[in-house]
C-alpha cells in the first residue's frame, strides 16, 4: 500500500509499492547501522576523546547516514517542491539540531529508530496486502480453448462469447459460462468466502475463478473475460482504497495544520525562554524543543488508519463481500434502516407452477399452453417457471403484437386470439370482468384471459433463502429496521413478512414506484448518521440501489447494472453477509478510533512533558517508535477479527 499526502511520506512504500516485503533487502541497511551505534556506545568515552571527536563522528555519521539517508533525501526533495511541514522535515531538522548542539547518538538513534519502526509498520502493510493479495490470487491465468484442432491453451482475455472451454479437475474456470456438458464440485470459496464445495451439472451457470474439484467441465462462455465476475472483483478490490472514509480525510486535514503548529511551538520554545526568563540557557530551551520535535511526527497516526481500513476491506472481502472503499465501509456503521427487495434477494427467485386453475371452459393443458405461448419471448424468472412446468416445445404459433407491459405482464395475439398473462393489475387495465376474491389470492399469480374473457390462473411459487430468517434476525438483533418491497400484491407480502420477521412492507409496487417510496423512507430518517441501505440484485433494481445510502447488491447471479451501481456487492447472494459486513465495519471503526485516542493522548502528554523538561531526547524517541507500533499492531487486529 502507498501512503502519500502532505503530511506522511513513506520512502519504503515508494521504493516497493506493490512489491512483497523483502526482509533480507530492508534489514542489511539497519543492521549495519545497529552495529556501528554500538559500537559507538560501547567505546564513547576513548572515541569522544580523539582529537576534535575525530573518531566519534566517524563511527556515528555513517550509522546516522545509512539509517537516516531516505528521510533526509526525503526532506530536501518535498523541501524543493515547496512541501515543508512533513515527518520527514521533522526528522531532519530534530537531528541536525542534535548534532549540531553534540547530541550526535541521540541524532541516531531518532534516525534508527524511526527505520525500526518503518520495518515494522511495511510488514503490517504487507500482511493487510496480503490479505486482499489472497482474493486476487483466483485470477486464471490460461483457459483451455476448444477448436477444430483441438484444445489449445491461450489467455482468457482472448476467449469470446459463444467459444467453448475446457476445465479440468485441479483447474481454474476461466471465464464466465454455462456447463454443456459434465459435472463436478466447484470451489467457489475465493469469490464467496464459503468453504463448502458447491455441486454443479450440465446447465449450470459457473463463474470465472472458480476451482474445479473434481470431473472435466465443459463450458460454453457466456460472458467476455473483462465483464466476468472474478474481473470485476479485481478492479473493485484493487481499487477499494481510492474512496477515503471521512476519518482519513479528518485526519488528513488535522495533520496538515497540526504539524506547522508543532514546529512553531518547537521554535518558540527554544527562542523565547532564554530571553524571557533569568537563568534559562539556550542550550537547555533548544534541547526541549528538539524532544518536542521527536515526539511530534505523526507517522504511526497517519499510516494506522488507513491501514485499519485497508485490512477492514480485505477482511470483508475475503467473506465474499466486497465494499468500494473505506468510505462506505464507514457508512456500514451507520445503517439503521435495510429495505429489502424480495425477489432473488429474501427469495431465491427459482419461481415453480404449483396449480393450474382454468375457467370458462379452458382445461389445464390449455391454459398451460397458452400461458406458455405468450410468455415464451420473455426472460422473466415467472416466464421461465411457466416455459418448465409446460414441458415441451412451445407449439408453433406465431405470436403478433407481442407487448410486455412493466409490471403488469404480457399481451400477444395467438391465431387472431388477443391472450393476455399477468397478475391482477393487468385484468384491471384491460378491463377483464372476474371475480373480486381471484384479486386476493395467496402467492404470486399469472391470470390469463382469451379475447376479454377471463380464462384462469396459475399459482407460482417461490423458495425463501436459507438464510432469510437469521439475515433479518441478527439485523434486528442490532436495532436496525428492516423493510421489504416488492411487487406481490399485500398477501403475499404480508405473509412473507410474517414468516421472516420484517418490520414493515410495500406491496404492489411497480419497478419506477421503488424509488419514490425509497425517497419517502429517506425523508423519514430523524438525521444525516441514520443511514438507509437497499439491497437488490435485478437490473430494474440499479436506481434504487444508486439512491440509497448504501446500495447493496447481490453479486453471484444479480445483474451487472446493480452491481456496477452498488456500494457494496455480496458474492454469495446471501442476505445474512449484510449484518457480517456491518460487524467487521463496527470493529474497524472502533479500532481506528482506538489508535486516533490513543495516538493522540501519548503524544499530547509527552509534549507536555517535553515542553516542562520532564522527558529526555531518549524518552522521546521510545514514546515516538512506542505509539506508532502500538498503533500499526493494534490496526492489523481487524484483519484477525471473525464476524
Amino acid at each position: 500500500m502507498t501512503q502519500q499526502n502532505d503530511c506522511c511520506t513513506h520512502e519504503h512504500d515508494h521504493s516497493h509499492g506493490g512489491e512483497e516485503f523483502n526482509w533480507k533487502r530492508e534489514l542489511i541497511p539497519v543492521a549495519i547501522s545497529i552495529v556501528l551505534f554500538l559500537i559507538g556506545l560501547i567505546f564513547s568515552e576513548p572515541l569522544h576523546r580523539t582529537p576534535y571527536k575525530i573518531a566519534e563522528y566517524g563511527v556515528f555519521l555513517p550509522a546516522y547516514l545509512i539509517s537516516g539517508w531516505t528521510v533526509l533525501t526525503t526532506a530536501g526533495r518535498n523541501l524543493l517542491k515547496g512541501k515543508v511541514f512533513d515527518e520527514n522535515f521533522l526528522m531532519t531538522i530534530a537531528t541536525l539540531s542534535a548534532i549540531a548542539i553534540h547530541k550526535v547518538p541521540e541524532a541516531v538513534a531518532v534516525m534508527l529508530f524511526y527505520q525500526v519502526g518503518e520495518l515494522f509498520q511495511d510488514y503490517a502493510v504487507g500482511r493487510s496486502r496480503r490479505s486482499i493479495q489472497s482474493v486476487l490470487e483466483v485470477r486464471p491465468d490460461t483457459a483451455n480453448l476448444q477448436t477444430y484442432t483441438g484444445v489449445e491453451s491461450v489467455s482468457p482475455e482472448t476467449v469470446q462469447v459463444g467459444d467453448t472451454v475446457i476445465v479440468r479437475a485441479g483447474e481454474k474456470v476461466p471465464l464466465d459460462g454455462e456447463i454443456i456438458s459434465g459435472n463436478s464440485q466447484l470451489d467457489t470459496s475465493a469469490l464467496t468466502g464459503e468453504s463448502i464445495p458447491q455441486t454443479v451439472q450440465e446447465g449450470d451457470t459457473v463463474l470465472a475463478g472458480s476451482i474445479n474439484n473434481s470431473g472435466v467441465l465443459t463450458v460454453k462462455v457466456t460472458k467476455p473475460f473483462a465483464d466476468a465476475s472474478i474481473s470485476k472483483i479485481l478492479d473493485l478490490v484493487e481499487n477499494a482504497n481510492s474512496k477515503k472514509a471521512e476519518t482519513e480525510k479528518f485526519i488528513t486535514t488535522f495533520t496538515r495544520y497540526y504539524t506547522p503548529a508543532v514546529v512553531l511551538l518547537s521554535l518558540a520554545i527554544a527562542l523565547i525562554p532564554p530571553l524571557l526568563m533569568s537563568g534559562a540557557t539556550q542550550g537547555e530551551w533548544v534541547y526541549r524543543a528538539l524532544v518536542l520535535l521527536v515526539i511530534a511526527c505523526p507517522c504511526g497516526l497517519v499510516i494506522s488508519i488507513p491501514l485499519g481500513y485497508f485490512g477492514g476491506v480485505g477482511n470483508v472481502a475475503k467473506n465474499g463481500i466486497l465494499v468500494k472503499g473505506s468510505v462506505f465501509l464507514d457508512a456500514l456503521t451507520q445503517i439503521k434502516t435495510v429495505v429489502f427487495d424480495k425477489t432473488g434477494t429474501l427469495t431465491k427467485g427459482n419461481f415453480r407452477v404449483t396449480e393450474i386453475i382454468p375457467q370458462n371452459e379452458l382445461s389445464q393443458g390449455e391454459l398451460l399452453s397458452l400461458a406458455a405461448t405468450v410468455e415464451s419471448q420473455s426472460n422473466h424468472p415467472i416466464a421461465t417457471s411457466i416455459r418448465e412446468a409446460y414441458g415441451q416445445p412451445v407449439g408453433e404459433f406465431s405470436l403478433q403484437n407481442y407487448q410486455e407491459v412493466s409490471g403488469h405482464g404480457i399481451i400477444a395475439e395467438i391465431k387472431n386470439q388477443t391472450v393476455l398473462v399477468g397478475n391482477d393489475r393487468l385484468l384491471h387495465r384491460e378491463n377483464i370482468p372476474h371475480e373480486p376474491e381471484i384479486c386476493n389470492l395467496e402467492g404470486t399469480i399469472a391470470h390469463t384471459a382469451v379475447d376479454g374473457k377471463y380464462g384462469g390462473y396459475l399459482v407460482i411459487a417461490d423458495e425463501m433463502k436459507e438464510d432469510a430468517v437469521a439475515a433479518i434476525t441478527c439485523l434486528n438483533a442490532r436495532g436496525v429496521e428492516t423493510i421489504m418491497f416488492t411487487g406481490d400484491n399485500q398477501t403475499v407480502a404480508r405473509d412473507i413478512a410474517d414468516q421472516l420477521g420484517i418490520d414493515h412492507y410495500r406491496a404492489e409496487l411497480l419497478p419506477e414506484d421503488k424509488v419514490t417510496v425509497l425517497e419517502e423512507v429517506l425523508q423519514q430518517v430523524p438525521s444525516q448518521k441514520h443511514k438507509v441501505a437497499f439491497v437488490g440484485d435485478g437490473i430494474n433494481d440499479a436506481p434504487v440501489i444508486a439512491r440509497a445510502d448504501v446500495g447493496i447488491a447481490m453479486g453471484g447471479f444479480g445483474s451487472d447494472a446493480a452491481i456496477e451501481t452498488a456500494d457494496v456487492v455480496i458474492m454469495t447472494d446471501a442476505p445474512s453477509k449484510i449484518s457480517q459486513a456491518i460487524a467487521i465495519a463496527d470493529k474497524t471503526r472502533q479500532i481506528v478510533w482506538q489508535n486516533i485516542g490513543f495516538a493522540l493522548g501519548i503524544k499530547g502528554l509527552f509534549i507536555l512533558f517535553g515542553a516542562m523538561g520532564l522527558a529526555t531526547l531518549w524518552q522521546a524517541i521510545f514514546a515516538d517508535v512506542g505509539v506508532a507500533l502500538i498503533a500499526i499492531f493494534n490496526a492489523n487486529r481487524i484483519l484477525r477479527f471473525k464476524a
